[in-house]
């Protein structure tokens, strides 16, 4: 058990649409400390969406919302066995997630048919929007699993 609470590390906003979301998803996307490449890979998404007739943010937000998992299952050890318990996910854990789940989709999807990786996520997020893509079905399987273990629910944490 731990003997503090831990304290929440402040994210400031990103510098062009000064959102928070943008900036967290900015901070998941970027790798080995190269946030300047992250940020351009993300505006450039944001171009293309743009270009193809879309409002960037509002895409990009209700993208985030739509992959964002309303339960989750999680294991329990009781009298020797693992239950996996079906839970309701926090908002903000909702929105972690999604952010993960946008990325690693878009990070599997095939170097042939995109130019770019820019590409690669603004059809992962036009995807996300119209409830399709491998980031939704993430979240279908957990909301499958969650239904399949219903009957596990009364071991709540």
């Amino acid at each position: 058990m731990r003997h503090k609470k831990v304290t929440k590390r402040q994210i400031s906003t990103d510098r062009i649409h000064n959102n928070l979301m943008v900036a967290k998803f900015i901070n998941k996307l970027m790798k080995d400390g190269k946030k300047t490449t992250a940020e351009k890979v993300l505006y450039e998404a944001f171009d293309l969406m743009e270009k193809n007739g879309q409002n960037a943010l509002e895409t990009f937000e209700k993208a985030i919302q739509n992959v964002g998992p309303r339960q989750e299952v999680k294991a329990k050890r009781v009298g020797g066995a693992n239950y996996q318990v079906p839970m309701e996910v926090r908002g903000e854990r909702r929105i972690s997630l999604s952010v993960r789940w946008i990325i690693e989709a878009a990070r599997a999807r095939s170097n042939k048919d995109y130019k770019s990786f820019a590409a690669k996520l603004a059809a992962e997020l036009k995807d996300a929007v119209e409830n399709q893509g491998a980031a939704v079905k993430k979240r279908d399987t957990a909301h499958r699993m969650a239904e399949a273990n219903r009957a596990f629910s009364h071991f709540r944490f």
